[in-house]
């Protein structure tokens, strides 16, 4: 049963689309873009060229057509249903740069992957951004989620953000107005980040590498880097590992249908066959439910979940199922 249907809504864009230089593509297959390679079709992608056409697509779009905007696709979960109107996905050519600004300064394109500013900052000695080295996204969803890993956040490196609104405008907001705390911003849902600046301090490059070697060496021994993932599935509650609270719940390996949640770190779960956005969904439900019912604590989701389900796969919240551990 098909859910979306992108050629209706590029035809009743009118001619004006004609005129970008970006990428527009009707049902867009969302396994193609997440890491977690599952998911339905986009009812309607645009890859802008740069700002100046992004501007130009978002005075084309009707107000009440839906508007979803993804990176990498490093921690995004799409349901099988789809996701109804556009997509917006920025192009690396257009927002992927990453360059000095000035005395410990990096200005760098919301799309540029976070390992990228970490590269930057250690070969021009600027410390303080070893910890985006082991964070698998780009800036955008950095700005977002006030991405942290080893000791460090985006939160305390952020100078300034640029975001263009659903109409077209262009905005700057200081790191005061992203209302950052833990894994959270309260910056308006409706802003599409295209670039941010971010300061450092000096630092030895050979502390640098030592350090972003400390994160190399973490990721590749705790975590399932090699497998189809989406990171750190749950926040940290306050005063508890998310994944001591997995493993005590009896979850470490827990599977259902093709997604598992990983025996090597059990706060990523992973596509191990041909998991379904339903499958990655359930399952995260149904960790949800035992860890409740074992600690009474709520963990909350860190993957952001997009779309709409397909009629009878529909997930609720704390959803649970007899399921396996392999």
């Amino acid at each position: 049963m098909k859910q979306v249907d992108g050629e209706k809504l590029l035809a009743s864009l009118g001619p004006g689309v004609n005129e970008l230089k970006g990428r527009l593509t009707p049902d867009a297959p969302m396994d193609r873009v997440t890491w977690f390679q599952a998911g339905g079709l986009a009812e309607l992608m645009f890859q802008p060229h740069d700002t100046a056409d992004l501007i130009a697509f978002l005075k084309l779009l009707p107000e009440e057509v839906p508007l979803t905007v993804v990176g990498v696709g490093s921690n995004l979960l799409v349901r099988d249903g789809g996701i109804p109107g556009v997509v917006i996905r920025l192009s690396a050519k257009g927002f992927g740069q990453v360059e000095l600004a000035g005395e410990n300064l990096i200005r760098a394109g919301a799309i540029c992957p976070d390992k990228h500013i970490a590269a930057m900052a250690m070969d021009n000695n600027i410390g303080g951004f070893h910890f985006y080295y082991g964070i698998p996204g780009s800036i955008g969803g950095a700005i977002r989620m006030n991405a942290g890993a080893n000791g460090g956040d985006t939160a305390s490196r952020l100078v300034e953000v640029e975001a263009v609104d659903r109409k077209g405008n262009i905005h700057v907001l200081a790191n005061a107005d992203m209302g950052y705390s833990y894994r959270h911003s309260s910056a308006p849902e409706g802003l599409i980040f295209t670039g941010a600046l971010f300061q450092g301090f000096a630092e030895d490059r050979a502390k640098i590498r030592a350090d972003m070697d400390a994160v190399r060496h973490h990721r590749e021994t705790v975590q399932p880097v090699k497998e189809k993932t989406g990171g750190s599935t749950f926040k940290n509650p306050e005063g508890h590992s998310a994944w001591e609270l997995i493993d005590e719940a009896g979850c470490r390996g827990l599977m259902i249908g093709g997604a598992q949640m990983s025996s090597l770190h059990c706060n990523f779960m992973i596509n191990v066959g041909h998991a379904s956005g339903y499958d990655l969904e359930y399952l995260g439900e149904t960790v949800r439910q035992q860890v409740f019912e074992h600690s009474g604590i709520k963990l909350e989701w860190e993957i952001k979940r997009v779309g709409i389900f397909m009629p009878g796969r529909e997930v609720k919240p704390f959803m649970g199922q007899v399921a396996t551990t392999a």
